[in-house]
């Protein structure tokens, strides 16, 4: 089958850009000697993950259900690097008995005092990883502060003690999103570095083991120019990339490898309006480029075999409406006739696949090689009690 048979719209995947991707930064890690955690949040599917990392692992999950679909299709190192609630201790117990070796996080007494007394209940040895704050961006604790030993004081100093124990620390220097150049890049990334590798010592200082110093972002994980004291890297949208990552120079819109095809269903020629199938539902409402040096509306235009028309953008959107115009000239609109397919290249890839099932497979070419299954969503399959 060729993409313009597909009824619009849907997800499409490059396999080649994807392979692509992973093999850059795989390179650029590689002098390092650091242990690459991928992030799979952004793909949900076995078929890509198997591109990205061994069967085995290990991989970072944003959701338990993320934990339990990959561990059931074969990777059991998993870290969930989302910081733990009480009401998922069970959930994340089940899945250590199912076979999974889960790490967890958390940045508070309150959590590390109630994880620390359910560990202690079932006998459950957890690895434990305090999330650090290194660039003001989200959640953590900082570094330098009392916090960070207090927290710590509720787990045991190593793997050999029975309970939750204190596996490390952890950061994700989000706030490289916000970077203008890939100067300011480079600098997140090793403020990142020291603020991790601080904190490590400082829990080492008063007798933790913590060998574990887990840092990572896409933007970081590709510039960074130093990685010692650290021991695992981890990204996840770099398997794809998204206008968001070309708009900070991490990659080329041409290195884009997800995109959602549409087709044109109708005109407001008055308005300089070109009418597609795909709205927000197939996009999603992110427009992550919104604050960069170009606003890219809610996904740059491509045609069917995927090369850019300069300045065309989806500048609108509605549920099941996307609205394509000039970026700077409606008048320059070119009416293209109904039924043209497009294809639309996404700020985030991450959100904009969230919205779909499947991803329909290519290799640069029209002609469709695989469809792989994506799941998304919170609650898993397996209902536990606490």
């Amino acid at each position: 089958m060729q993409l313009n048979e597909l009824e619009t719209p849907v997800l499409v995947l490059d396999r080649i850009k994807m392979e692509n991707n992973i093999k850059r930064l795989r390179e650029h890690l590689k002098p390092f000697n650091v242990l690459f955690r991928p992030h799979l949040k952004t793909c949900k599917s076995a078929d890509v993950a198997r591109y990205m990392t061994q069967s085995g692992g290990p991989v970072t999950v944003s959701t338990l259900k993320e934990a339990e679909y990959f561990l059931e299709h074969g990777w059991n190192d998993i870290l969930y690097a989302v910081g733990i609630a009480a009401n998922k201790f069970a959930h994340v117990a089940n899945l250590v008995d199912r076979g999974a070796k889960m790490t967890v996080i958390l940045d508070n007494r309150e959590t590390a005092s109630a994880l620390a007394q359910f560990c202690s209940d079932r006998k459950l040895s957890l690895p434990v990883l305090l999330e650090v704050d290194t660039d003001g961006h989200r959640s953590g604790i900082l570094p330098d502060s009392d916090a960070l030993l207090d927290v710590a004081g509720f787990f045991c100093r190593s793997k050999d003690d029975s309970g939750a124990w204190l596996a490390g620390v952890m950061t994700h220097a989000g706030d490289s999103y916000n970077c203008k150049d890939t100067l300011s890049i480079v600098a997140l990334a090793e403020l990142e570095r020291k603020g991790a590798v601080n904190a490590a010592q400082r829990l080492r200082a008063v007798g933790f083991d913590a060998p574990i110093v887990s840092v990572g972002s896409t933007p970081t994980a590709h510039f960074a120019s130093s990685l010692e004291g650290v021991t695992e890297v981890r990204a996840g949208v770099f398997v794809f990339f998204d206008l968001v990552m070309a708009g900070l120079g991490v990659c080329n819109v041409t290195d884009i490898a997800l995109s959602v095809l549409c087709t044109v269903i109708g005109h407001q020629k008055e308005k300089g309006w070109m009418i597609t199938d795909a709205g927000w539902m197939a996009m999603s409402r992110d427009r992550g480029t919104a604050k960069q040096r170009v606003d890219q509306g809610y996904g740059l235009v491509c045609n069917l075999d995927g090369v850019v028309m300069n300045d065309l953008v989806m500048c609108e959107a509605n549920q099941e409406h996307g609205i394509i115009m000039h970026r700077q000239d409606p008048k320059k609109t070119p009416m293209l006739p109904v039924g043209t397919q497009l294809r639309l290249l996404p700020n985030h890839a991450c959100s904009t696949a969230a919205q779909h099932e499947s991803y329909k497979v290519v290799a640069g070419g029209p002609e469709i090689e695989a469809q792989w299954a994506r799941f998304s969503g919170w609650e898993g399959s397996v209902h536990v009690k606490n």
